[in-house]
């Protein structure tokens, strides 16, 4: 990364968006990890399970419209320390209060959705600093934060084995308040901002039927990773009898392929074209599914089909991003935005789906199946839009996508 890039923006603020993000993204995950050791302790179904990991999921996911809006009406430094606040809140209220029915879990969920949410926010701090030439690397190092959720697979269930699944909440308070006081200290607003966008705009967005290809495209990558990554925990205990910390462990693995794959897919895409990069990524992705789904007896063997699916998916993440600005140069905001939106619908589905398919056959091969199909599903909808995306985005967009 040569020195322009250094001198162009403002790198405390540029650390701080990336911290903010990366520790809200871990506490955003925290109930996956622990999800065996509190179904054991409140008696959860597989289903209430399923549905306790995806409500921070669906949260996030409609949080992060409402983030956004706040963090242009008011500025981006201070939707994020009220996000931040919020989540410190209810983290101390389950720690001090404790969590003891099934619907407490859920309402933690809920509120753990403004981690979720960070990515509205993180994003725009950071990337208003810098000119066009450098907004790649500056989201880049932005969204790396979604590599937080591999902190909370790898720790989560161990300090729970040490100390209790209640206690991990009060842990977690340790590096989030540090977080708070260095983004408080160190973030600062773009002195140039953008105008906000209006509810008027994302209705013209949506009146765009390109815009629920990108939708749909992302509800299958992202969704899919942050929906499986809720769910494994749950799955390695169940198919394969693994203890939680072991859980954690083969869960942490395929979270941090999917994590460094992100920008490595974006990197790919740029080099390839993004069209061509999402269909081999959806390829192996749903080919990996699929095989998981028939039920393997070594657990070994599905780890590493779990984690060859995971980097298709990041790379799939970083892949559709990179299609993005090049079919909505004016409108990335507002697309973001909804894409962002439909990326936490789509990990909802996909973890509560997995809990009540389970919950109603005793297996997981089915939802297994019906995620592998939806990934064949964008496989010919990407492969079938190109052709019109040829002659409607115009030579420069072309170019860039090599379609």
């Amino acid at each position: 990364m040569n020195k322009s890039f250094w001198k162009a923006g403002h790198t405390p603020t540029l650390f701080a968006a990336f911290l903010y993000f990366d520790l809200s993204f871990m506490v955003w995950y925290v109930l996956g990890p622990l999800a065996v050791q509190i179904a054991t302790d409140l008696e959860l179904t597989a289903q209430q399970r399923g549905l306790m990991v995806a409500t921070p999921i669906l949260a996030g996911a409609v949080l992060r419209f409402f983030m956004g809006l706040l963090a242009d009406r008011l500025s981006p430094k201070t939707a994020g320390l009220v996000g931040q606040v919020v989540v410190i809140t209810a983290l101390f209220c389950a720690w001090q209060i404790g969590i003891s029915s099934y619907e407490q879990t859920l309402l933690l969920g809920l509120f753990l959705g403004f981690a979720g949410a960070a990515f509205a926010v993180s994003l725009p701090l950071a990337s208003q600093w810098y000119p066009p030439e450098h907004q790649g690397k500056a989201m880049g190092i932005a969204g790396a934060g979604n590599s937080g959720t591999v902190l909370a697979a790898l720790f989560a269930p161990g300090l729970a084995a040490l100390f209790g699944w209640q206690n991990v909440f009060g842990w977690a308070l340790i590096p989030l308040l540090l977080t708070l006081l260095i983004f408080a200290a160190l973030a600062k607003n773009a002195p140039e901002r953008p105008k906000p966008k209006s509810m008027a705009d994302y209705l013209k967005a949506l009146g765009d039927r390109d815009s629920w290809w990108f939708m749909f495209f992302y509800s299958v990558t992202f969704g899919g990773f942050i929906g499986l990554a809720s769910a494994l925990p749950g799955y390695f205990n169940d198919q394969y009898g693994l203890n939680p910390v072991t859980a954690g462990y083969y869960t942490a693995a395929c979270v941090c392929a999917g994590s460094l794959m992100r920008p490595l897919g974006g990197a790919l895409a740029d080099r390839i074209g993004g069209i061509r990069s999402l269909l081999v990524m959806y390829s192996v992705a749903s080919l990996s599914i699929a095989a998981v789904g028939f039920n393997l007896s070594s657990s070994t063997v599905a780890l590493a089909l779990f984690v060859t699916a995971m980097l298709g998916l990041g790379a799939g993440n970083g892949a559709v991003f990179q299609l993005v600005p090049q079919r909505f140069r004016r409108e990335i905001g507002v697309m973001t935005g909804l894409i962002g939106m439909a990326g936490g619908i789509g990990g909802f589905l996909l973890a509560a789906g997995l809990g009540a398919i389970k919950q109603q056959t005793g297996d997981y091969q089915l939802a297994l199946w019906f995620f592998a199909s939806l990934g064949v599903l964008a496989w010919f909808g990407l492969y079938s839009v190109k052709r019109r995306w040829r002659t409607t985005w115009g030579s420069a967009a072309v170019t860039a996508a090599r379609v």
